[in-house]
């Protein structure tokens, strides 16, 4: 009952809308039909007589219209909801004091030292790690693409070579 009343994931709106507007439709023709054998037009009794069953029918219809509206208005709260909610924001998580930040450009109050100013483009980069070049795989094993390069793998024994 729970994943009836609140699913994990909301039915479209216009699924909703189209159920919605379907069931009312069908209460009000029933709720006509059930009520419409006890009218003065189709009986002979007067309206004095007939209004007693006239107004239960009447109330029961509403209370059942205004319960199927309050029905939907619920499936319909995730996308009434929807625009309140305008996701991750930078503001929506706190996450330290705004006093006291690495990036505050005041000596006093940084949390870091100073950065030191660099001279060259050659300081930024510095020296390279590599000190010997990678070794060569050999080929031999390895087929190509290239056909001018020759077979580059035996051709078994039970196969014919084209």
């Amino acid at each position: 009952m729970r994943q009836f009343l609140f699913p994990r994931q909301p039915l479209p709106r216009r699924t909703l809308l189209i159920c919605h507007a379907t069931i009312q439709i069908g209460l009000l023709v029933a709720g006509g039909l059930r009520l419409a054998p006890h009218t003065p037009w189709l009986t002979g009794e007067s309206w004095a007589a007939a209004w007693p069953d006239l107004a239960l029918g009447g109330g029961i219809l509403l209370l059942a219209m205004v319960g199927v509206r309050l029905l939907a208005e619920l499936w319909l709260l995730p996308h009434h909801l929807a625009p309140a909610r305008p996701g991750f924001a930078p503001g929506a998580v706190v996450t330290r004091s705004t006093e006291r930040r690495p990036a505050v450009h005041d000596e006093a109050s940084a949390w870091v030292d100073g950065g030191r100013p660099l001279a060259s483009d050659d300081e930024v980069i510095g020296p390279a790690r590599v000190t010997r070049p990678a070794p060569r795989r050999p080929t031999g094993g390895e087929p190509t693409l290239d056909l001018a390069d020759g077979p580059s793998e035996p051709a078994p024994a039970n196969e014919p070579r084209l």
